[in-house]
């Protein structure tokens, strides 16, 4: 934990039952070694077995919390998640390009898993128009890069065309997620100068909420560290699938991964 002074921040909406959004983002950070912030933009209830109300947080809250941080405590990396409204995206992209972080990583989250929508339809289009042409890099699975680019996605070469389609938008990487596909986890990295394709097993496990918050939460702790896009994304797949293998039960429905595994069985003394 030798780099836990190395900053880094989330800006996206609290889970109230831990497994995602802010609170999977912090404990990631946690996990992967960085010291963990972060700027909240929305209150949701859930828990394991669905959404069931979302709040928004006032332009004027979430620029406060962003100057609070930044005017402190320079993030050398910015997670982005859960950003609900136009007003939102705006706020957040006016006080980043004021700020000026070394690294944005978006994850454009628009649906929970249990499929209550997180962005408002309206929402969308200063997303595509404003957020993604300032991010380092973007992670949006199948559904989202479907709804990004206006395409179906059915196969990894459909993966790579909507991935370059979504380059043209401006953002430096983007990461096309391809989980929701059938067969393994194949996941595919695109750059100016840079393509590559990550594969790993598909595992048999209902407990994923949060998959996607902690995947672009441990790139972002991991670019944060100094390591270069592809090789985070590589640590940071290695680290999600044995989040995953390691998930637990707890409530009654879709129930966390285990963000912490890397240290079951390790005894703490004083």
């Amino acid at each position: 934990m030798r780099n836990y002074k190395i900053p880094t921040l989330t800006i996206a909406g609290s889970d109230s039952s831990g497994g995602a959004g802010v609170q999977a983002d912090l404990k990631t950070f946690s996990a992967i070694g960085t010291y963990g912030m972060s700027v909240i933009t929305a209150i949701t209830a859930q828990n394991t077995m669905g959404v069931f109300d979302v709040e928004e947080l006032s332009r004027n809250i979430i620029k406060e919390q962003m100057k609070a941080v930044f005017e402190d405590i320079m993030p050398k990396a910015v997670k982005i998640g859960m950003v609900s409204s136009p007003e939102i995206i705006l706020e957040i992209v006016d006080n980043l390009k004021k700020y000026k972080p070394e690294t944005i990583v978006v994850d454009p989250v628009m649906i929970s898993k249990s499929g209550y929508s997180l962005l408002r339809p309206e929402a969308k289009e200063n997303l595509i128009k404003y957020l993604i042409p300032i991010a380092y890099l973007i992670t949006p699975n199948v559904p989202e890069a479907e709804e990004i680019t206006g395409m179906k996605i059915e196969t990894v070469e459909d993966m790579k065309k909507a991935g370059k389609k979504i380059l043209d938008l401006g953002p430096k990487y983007v990461l096309v997620k391809g989980g929701h596909l059938d067969g393994d986890a194949v996941d595919v990295l695109m750059g100016e100068d840079t393509f590559e394709v990550f594969t790993s097993e598909r595992l048999d496990r209902k407990n994923t909420h949060g998959t996607g918050c902690t995947l672009s939460s441990a790139i972002t702790s991991h670019i944060a560290l100094g390591y270069d896009v592809v090789e985070a994304v590589r640590r940071s797949k290695k680290y999600i699938t044995e989040a995953i293998r390691h998930s637990f039960d707890i409530g009654h429905g879709v129930g966390p991964v285990n963000h912490f595994y890397k240290f079951e069985g390790l005894i703490f003394s004083k």
